[in-house]
């Protein structure tokens, strides 16, 4: 396992079409899932969920969102309507992190909306960690009603996003990241 600084320092997000399978075994999992859990959560509220898409399920879950967009765009061609099918199915394991708030006197919903992203980020940490590529995606889909309602969402709750991931095919380049003098101020 790498060390948690460096991990960090180098930690990049990879294109689920540049995954390929092996995904995590069960145990593997289940310690991504419960480090999904470590994360600041003022008045233990639990304001998130998790939904794990693997195996077939990602294929389910890419009928329902392409039934959505083709009834929301009746003139998309089939190869669209096909590409809307496999949004879930390029890398082995698809971790859909829900959101929701609850009525608290001291826990705004901003307050319970950061922890389901804290979430998220561990999420990808954990699987960072494990040797796998991952990569938190929201898109269109994430925010459609008929899609969170046809995945199993209740009325009050939304995606924060879909955390895919898999074993990386090829070298991830980074990115550009910000200089600290451009972001960082002092009071």
């Amino acid at each position: 396992m790498p060390d948690a600084l460096e991990l960090l320092k180098t930690r990049r997000s990879v294109k689920p079409r540049e995954m390929t399978g092996p995904g995590p075994s069960p145990a593997e999992l289940e310690t991504i899932l419960t480090i999904g859990t470590r994360v600041p959560d003022h008045g233990k509220l639990t304001p998130w969920r998790f939904i794990v898409f693997e195996g077939d399920a990602r294929v389910r879950a890419g009928d329902v969102i392409a039934k959505v967009f083709a009834r929301k765009n009746p003139n998309a061609q089939p190869a669209d309507i096909e590409v809307e099918k496999r949004r879930l199915t390029d890398a082995p394991l698809v971790i859909g992190v829900v959101s929701f708030t609850k009525p608290h006197p001291k826990v705004p919903p901003w307050e319970q909306e950061l922890s389901a992203g804290a979430s998220a980020m561990n999420i990808v940490t954990a699987a960072t960690a494990l040797g796998y590529g991952a990569c938190w995606l929201t898109g269109w889909f994430a925010f459609d009603r008929d899609v969170m309602d046809g995945l199993g969402l209740k009325a009050d709750e939304k995606f924060a996003g879909f955390i895919h991931i898999g074993t990386v095919v090829k070298p991830n380049e980074d990115r550009p990241r910000p200089t600290l003098s451009d972001i960082v101020t002092r009071f």
